[in-house]
Protein backbone atom coordinates (compact mmCIF):
# COMPACT_ATOMS: atom_id res chain seq x y z
CA UNK A 1 0.00 0.00 0.00
CA UNK A 2 2.75 2.20 0.98
CA UNK A 3 4.42 1.75 -2.95
CA UNK A 4 0.85 2.77 -4.43
CA UNK A 5 0.92 5.94 -2.18
CA UNK A 6 3.87 6.67 -2.74
CA UNK A 7 3.79 6.28 -6.75
CA UNK A 8 0.44 7.90 -6.74
CA UNK A 9 2.03 11.07 -4.32
CA UNK A 10 4.88 11.18 -6.64
CA UNK A 11 2.84 11.39 -10.00
CA UNK A 12 0.73 13.72 -8.40
CA UNK A 13 3.71 16.54 -7.93
CA UNK A 14 5.40 15.05 -11.33
CA UNK A 15 2.00 16.35 -13.43
CA UNK A 16 1.98 19.67 -11.51
CA UNK A 17 5.23 19.88 -12.44
CA UNK A 18 4.39 19.72 -16.53
CA UNK A 19 1.04 21.65 -16.45
CA UNK A 20 -1.80 19.38 -17.94
CA UNK A 21 0.34 16.54 -18.73
CA UNK A 22 0.36 13.53 -17.25
CA UNK A 23 3.55 11.70 -16.61
CA UNK A 24 4.39 7.56 -16.58
CA UNK A 25 7.33 6.44 -14.30
CA UNK A 26 8.12 3.35 -12.55
CA UNK A 27 8.90 2.79 -9.26
CA UNK A 28 11.76 0.95 -9.00
CA UNK A 29 14.17 3.10 -11.03
CA UNK A 30 18.58 3.28 -9.96
CA UNK A 31 19.15 6.13 -7.07
CA UNK A 32 21.82 7.78 -8.52
CA UNK A 33 22.10 10.89 -11.09
CA UNK A 34 20.64 13.97 -12.06
CA UNK A 35 17.82 14.21 -14.19
CA UNK A 36 17.92 15.85 -17.52
CA UNK A 37 16.14 17.84 -20.01
CA UNK A 38 12.34 17.21 -20.98
CA UNK A 39 12.37 16.53 -24.87
CA UNK A 40 9.15 16.58 -26.56
CA UNK A 41 8.30 15.06 -30.27
CA UNK A 42 7.41 17.06 -32.24
CA UNK A 43 3.51 18.90 -32.49
CA UNK A 44 1.23 16.26 -33.95
CA UNK A 45 3.68 13.31 -33.60
CA UNK A 46 3.77 10.29 -31.03
CA UNK A 47 6.66 7.58 -30.10
CA UNK A 48 5.81 4.78 -32.53
CA UNK A 49 9.71 2.88 -31.72
CA UNK A 50 12.44 3.35 -29.38
CA UNK A 51 16.43 2.16 -29.44
CA UNK A 52 18.61 2.11 -27.11
CA UNK A 53 22.68 2.84 -26.19
CA UNK A 54 24.11 0.14 -24.68
CA UNK A 55 27.57 -0.50 -23.16
CA UNK A 56 28.71 -3.97 -23.80
CA UNK A 57 29.71 -6.66 -20.91
CA UNK A 58 33.29 -5.28 -19.85
CA UNK A 59 34.27 -8.62 -18.49
CA UNK A 60 36.81 -7.15 -15.40
CA UNK A 61 35.77 -3.31 -15.98
CA UNK A 62 33.33 -1.62 -14.88
CA UNK A 63 29.49 -1.93 -16.60
CA UNK A 64 27.40 0.57 -17.14
CA UNK A 65 24.62 -1.37 -18.89
CA UNK A 66 21.45 1.07 -20.43
CA UNK A 67 23.28 4.68 -21.11
CA UNK A 68 20.39 6.02 -23.23
CA UNK A 69 16.94 5.80 -24.80
CA UNK A 70 15.74 7.63 -28.00
CA UNK A 71 12.06 7.51 -28.81
CA UNK A 72 11.44 7.75 -32.47
CA UNK A 73 8.27 10.16 -33.51
CA UNK A 74 6.72 10.10 -36.13
CA UNK A 75 3.03 11.89 -37.27
CA UNK A 76 0.05 10.38 -35.84
CA UNK A 77 -1.82 10.80 -39.03
CA UNK A 78 0.98 8.33 -41.02
CA UNK A 79 -0.88 5.25 -41.19
CA UNK A 80 1.56 4.28 -44.05
CA UNK A 81 4.21 3.43 -41.44
CA UNK A 82 6.91 5.67 -43.13
CA UNK A 83 10.16 4.85 -41.34
CA UNK A 84 11.77 7.75 -43.74
CA UNK A 85 9.34 10.18 -41.85
CA UNK A 86 10.85 10.31 -38.18
CA UNK A 87 12.10 12.26 -35.72
CA UNK A 88 14.00 11.17 -32.73
CA UNK A 89 14.45 12.41 -29.30
CA UNK A 90 17.02 11.74 -26.38
CA UNK A 91 16.89 13.16 -23.32
CA UNK A 92 20.58 13.32 -21.20
CA UNK A 93 22.66 9.86 -22.19
CA UNK A 94 25.65 8.37 -20.81
CA UNK A 95 29.18 8.42 -22.53
CA UNK A 96 29.28 4.51 -23.27
CA UNK A 97 27.60 2.12 -25.54
CA UNK A 98 26.58 1.88 -28.89
CA UNK A 99 22.76 2.67 -30.17
CA UNK A 100 20.55 -0.45 -31.17
CA UNK A 101 18.43 -0.83 -34.17
CA UNK A 102 15.24 0.65 -33.91
CA UNK A 103 12.12 -1.30 -32.14
CA UNK A 104 8.76 -0.16 -33.83
CA UNK A 105 5.14 -1.13 -32.66
CA UNK A 106 3.83 -2.99 -35.85
CA UNK A 107 0.52 -0.92 -35.84
CA UNK A 108 -0.06 2.13 -32.90
CA UNK A 109 2.25 3.61 -30.65
CA UNK A 110 3.83 3.07 -27.54
CA UNK A 111 1.77 3.54 -24.04
CA UNK A 112 3.75 1.98 -21.04
CA UNK A 113 6.63 0.43 -20.07
CA UNK A 114 8.87 -1.28 -17.66
CA UNK A 115 12.40 -1.03 -16.84
CA UNK A 116 14.52 -4.14 -16.07
CA UNK A 117 16.82 -2.44 -12.97
CA UNK A 118 19.22 -4.06 -11.23
CA UNK A 119 19.27 -2.79 -7.09
CA UNK A 120 22.12 -1.25 -5.22
CA UNK A 121 24.75 -3.93 -4.92
CA UNK A 122 26.64 -2.61 -1.62
CA UNK A 123 30.79 -2.05 -2.99
CA UNK A 124 30.01 -4.31 -6.11
CA UNK A 125 30.13 -3.27 -9.60
CA UNK A 126 26.09 -1.17 -9.93
CA UNK A 127 24.87 -0.84 -13.53
CA UNK A 128 21.15 0.74 -12.65
CA UNK A 129 19.15 0.75 -15.37
CA UNK A 130 19.98 -2.54 -17.90
CA UNK A 131 16.85 -2.80 -20.21
CA UNK A 132 13.35 -1.55 -21.16
CA UNK A 133 10.01 -2.75 -22.68
CA UNK A 134 7.49 -0.80 -23.79
CA UNK A 135 3.88 -2.00 -24.52
CA UNK A 136 2.03 -0.54 -28.01
CA UNK A 137 -1.09 0.81 -28.58
CA UNK A 138 -2.28 -2.49 -30.58
CA UNK A 139 -1.26 -4.65 -27.04
CA UNK A 140 2.51 -5.70 -28.60
CA UNK A 141 5.39 -6.10 -26.16
CA UNK A 142 8.87 -4.39 -27.21
CA UNK A 143 11.88 -6.06 -25.74
CA UNK A 144 14.73 -4.01 -25.87
CA UNK A 145 18.21 -5.46 -26.09
CA UNK A 146 19.80 -4.48 -23.03
CA UNK A 147 21.48 -6.78 -20.77
CA UNK A 148 19.66 -9.01 -18.13
CA UNK A 149 20.57 -8.31 -15.24
CA UNK A 150 18.29 -7.30 -12.34
CA UNK A 151 14.59 -7.60 -11.99
CA UNK A 152 12.04 -5.87 -14.21
CA UNK A 153 9.28 -3.83 -12.10
CA UNK A 154 6.02 -3.24 -12.30
CA UNK A 155 4.49 -1.39 -15.82
CA UNK A 156 3.76 2.47 -15.65
CA UNK A 157 1.05 3.73 -15.75
CA UNK A 158 -0.69 3.97 -19.41
CA UNK A 159 -0.39 6.94 -22.17
CA UNK A 160 -3.58 6.23 -24.00
CA UNK A 161 -3.40 8.85 -26.49
CA UNK A 162 0.63 8.26 -26.88
CA UNK A 163 3.78 9.24 -25.34
CA UNK A 164 4.91 12.85 -26.70
CA UNK A 165 8.06 13.89 -24.27
CA UNK A 166 11.06 12.07 -22.00
CA UNK A 167 13.39 12.97 -19.77
CA UNK A 168 16.10 10.36 -18.09
CA UNK A 169 17.70 10.42 -15.14
CA UNK A 170 21.76 9.78 -15.89
CA UNK A 171 24.60 9.83 -13.50
CA UNK A 172 27.82 11.12 -14.62
CA UNK A 173 31.29 9.58 -15.38
CA UNK A 174 32.71 8.64 -11.49
CA UNK A 175 36.09 9.01 -12.61
CA UNK A 176 37.85 5.75 -10.92
CA UNK A 177 34.91 5.18 -9.12
CA UNK A 178 31.48 2.99 -9.87
CA UNK A 179 29.59 4.37 -13.13
CA UNK A 180 26.08 3.32 -13.75
CA UNK A 181 24.94 5.73 -16.14
CA UNK A 182 21.02 5.13 -16.62
CA UNK A 183 19.04 4.92 -13.80
CA UNK A 184 15.52 6.39 -14.62
CA UNK A 185 13.36 7.37 -16.81
CA UNK A 186 9.85 9.27 -17.34
CA UNK A 187 7.74 9.46 -20.41
CA UNK A 188 5.62 12.56 -20.66
CA UNK A 189 1.53 11.06 -22.35
CA UNK A 190 0.38 13.39 -25.80
CA UNK A 191 -2.85 15.42 -25.00
CA UNK A 192 -4.21 14.84 -28.12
Amino acid sequence: MAHVLCSFLLLSIISRAFGDYAVIGIPNGGPWGEWGSVEWCPCGYHAKGFSLKVEVKQKVEDDTALNGIRLHCQNKTDFDQDRDNQYTITSAQGPWGEWTPTLWCPEGHLISFSMQVEPPRKGVDDTAANNIMFQCSDYEILLGTGHSWGHYGRWSGKCMKGICGMKTKIEPPQGTLDDTALNDAQFICCQK
